[in-house]
């Protein structure tokens, strides 16, 4: 059956199911029991790239679609009924830095590959978040027939939204603008504080980069959100990172220009032990004069993941266990 054809028909058996009330519930179903009700007066319309999404009524059933979504919808106390895997456990979505906010719930795990609009229809919602999802617009105008989908605001590439707008976009999409602007308003005085107690970080020039693809060195540019971990540290990604990179949020640089990642740190992420065995056996890595001189630190582990989600939960659990390392090896 055509996609188009089977989607009106999930779309049809879900409206069937409200309006029957009758259908199973999945957990968890609504916004967690204790949660404070929405402030804020809806209908609300949100811009983005993509034109706007009209919410018209307090979300209860809320998809998390992008790759590290539910960190910011749990922030406000809701509670995804389906959350889209991106890495780690199988069976475990939540990262411990938010498994209080997640509580015991075990949301519709949705893959990683392709969005499948059947999978997403069948969990009935009323709000689909994808700020982190990196849609294309065929894909948002068919998620768009199910429910309100929020992506990323027009000014900013995929990938690139900072934390401070997810967190207020997401509030605003939950009804709760004021608990966002207090949840940026705490965690940007912690990057503060932390800045402060580590003045030696600031100017200090950054190359982020990760296991080799391709004979090729990958690294994020400025406007990647891991990157703008460092950057609210005082740290920079040299100009010359960002011009290979142009306008994506990530580059790529040959075995010939590997000498552009000698920069005052070189952070390295390792996603498992055999992407860190990978990048430490490479004699071309390994003779950069950043690694040779022991300027250079992996990332990995727990912080890894932080660094992957850059969320307003995250990040505080990021500057409590990796700022540390970093100011060892930058000499700060």
């Amino acid at each position: 059956m055509p996609l188009t054809r089977r989607l009106a028909a999930a779309l049809l058996a879900a409206a069937a199911t409200v309006l029957a009330g009758c259908a199973a519930e999945t957990a968890p179903t609504e916004t967690p029991a204790g949660a404070a009700p929405a402030a804020d007066a809806y209908p609300v319309t949100i811009e983005h790239r993509f034109g706007s999404a009209t919410i018209p009524a307090a979300p209860q059933r809320v998809v998390s679609l992008g790759y590290t979504e539910q960190d910011a919808i749990l922030a406000f106390g809701v509670v995804p009924v389906g959350v889209r895997y991106a890495f780690g456990p199988q069976d475990d979505v939540f990262f411990p830095w938010a498994d209080q906010a997640a509580g015991g719930a075990q949301p519709t795990i949705l893959p990683r590959e392709a969005v499948d609009p059947e999978a997403v229809a069948a969990l009935r919602p009323d709000l689909i978040m994808a700020i982190t999802a990196g849609l294309e617009q065929n894909e948002y105008d068919v998620l768009s027939r199910i429910a309100p989908v929020v992506v990323p605001p027009k000014d900013y590439v995929d990938f690139g939204v900072p934390w401070q707008v997810q967190t207020r976009v997401t509030g605003q999409a939950l009804g709760q603008t004021a608990r966002a602007d207090e949840l940026v308003r705490q965690v940007e005085a912690r990057f503060a504080e932390v800045k402060a107690a580590n003045p030696g970080l600031v100017g200090k020039t950054l190359a982020l980069s990760g296991p080799s693809s391709d004979g090729q060195y990958p690294f994020h540019a400025t406007d990647d959100t891991r990157t703008r971990f460092f950057g609210e540290l005082g740290m920079v990604v040299p100009p010359e990172l960002d011009a290979v990179a142009g306008d994506r949020f990530y580059g790529y640089l040959s075995r010939e220009q590997a000498s552009m990642l000698d920069q005052d740190v070189l952070v390295l992420q390792s996603g498992s032990a055999e992407e860190r065995a990978a990048i430490e056996a490479d004699p071309i890595l390994a003779a950069v004069p950043v690694v040779a001189e022991g300027r250079s630190l992996f990332i990995e582990g727990a912080d890894y993941d932080a660094l992957q989600f850059a969320s307003a939960l995250s990040l505080p659990y990021l500057l409590d266990g990796f700022v540390p390392e970093l100011r060892a090896v930058a000499g700060a």
